[in-house]
């Protein structure tokens, strides 16, 4: 493989570890072999101070008179340091929830709001989780409430409350890319709560209620308009059936007796009716 060709995360982790390519010296030398002369001396009672268990999910970082033995971490398993000379840190690799507390945060139409979320994160790189910065934990946890403060300060309440995925993932790509140094990657973001003020809450729960009301009277008046055009049909075609039309009135009356027995019906011969209108126009 060619040197010249190293991936970012490589040459970023080169840039800000160290440089070990002047070695531990000639005095560093003389303390190594003499710690290695110690062992054997002692063995094997030394071997189990030299023997480390690494756990699976953990990896060890090892330091050689103060010095990173090697850009890639140790383990899991048995690992070997000389005593004296070697100390060695460990990292959790399992990933990490942060519970990023409530944030006022004033919206871009000057909405004030308390937002909280959740924060998951991993460490892929231990070497540069030790190297490159003091605490990863508390610098991913003040970085995660800042960027959430700076990137819903500038959406207004309406895009907050409708796009809550949309703005988890724009934070969780600026955490990423932020945090790539430290050897932290950034699984999930979510914002969990919006809290709104009491008055603000009221006058959105009547905006929608009006709203609401607004639709009911565009829905009652076009079923009113359908209703309407269809009785007009209905004459017209009873219009041209006087005997449907005493069947329409006859399955009428069965109706009304069916929906309240107690009422008392009086039936009324459609010809009478047709007979007294004839009479009243001859008049």
């Amino acid at each position: 493989m060619d040197p010249q060709k190293e991936t970012p995360k490589e040459s970023k982790t080169e840039h800000l570890i160290a440089d070990r390519r002047e070695g531990i010296g000639a005095c560093g030398w003389i303390l190594v072999s003499f710690s290695f002369l110690l062992v054997l001396i002692t063995f094997p009672i030394s071997i189990w101070m030299c023997m480390k268990v690494i756990r699976e999910y953990e990896r060890a970082v090892v330091f050689r008179l103060g010095l990173i033995l090697s850009k890639k971490a140790k383990g899991p398993g048995i690992i070997l340091i000389l005593p004296c000379t070697d100390t060695f840190i460990k990292v959790d690799l399992r990933t990490v929830t942060c519970n990023i507390p409530p944030q006022e945060i004033l919206t871009k139409d000057a909405v004030t709001t308390q937002i909280d979320g959740v924060l998951y994160y991993r460490i892929h790189s231990a070497v540069s989780a030790v190297a490159n910065v003091t605490d990863v934990h508390t610098a991913t946890f003040l970085l995660a409430q800042a960027t959430l403060r700076n990137v819903l300060g500038t959406q207004t309440l309406a895009q907050l409350l409708a796009g809550r995925e949309e703005i988890a993932h724009s934070i969780q790509a600026i955490l990423d890319s932020a945090t790539e140094q430290w050897g932290i990657k950034v699984a999930r973001v979510e914002i969990r709560d919006v809290r709104i003020p009491v008055a603000m809450q009221r006058a959105m729960g009547a905006e929608a209620e009006a709203a609401r009301e607004t639709r009911a009277k565009v829905v009652a008046a076009a079923g009113e308009m359908n209703a309407s055009k269809a009785l007009k049909q209905a004459s017209m075609v009873l219009a041209e059936s006087p005997a449907g039309l005493q069947l329409r009135y006859l399955q009428t009356l069965s109706d009304l007796a069916a929906e309240n027995n107690s009422t008392i019906i009086f039936p009324l011969p459609i010809n009478m009716l047709v007979s007294l209108g004839q009479k009243s126009k001859g008049g």
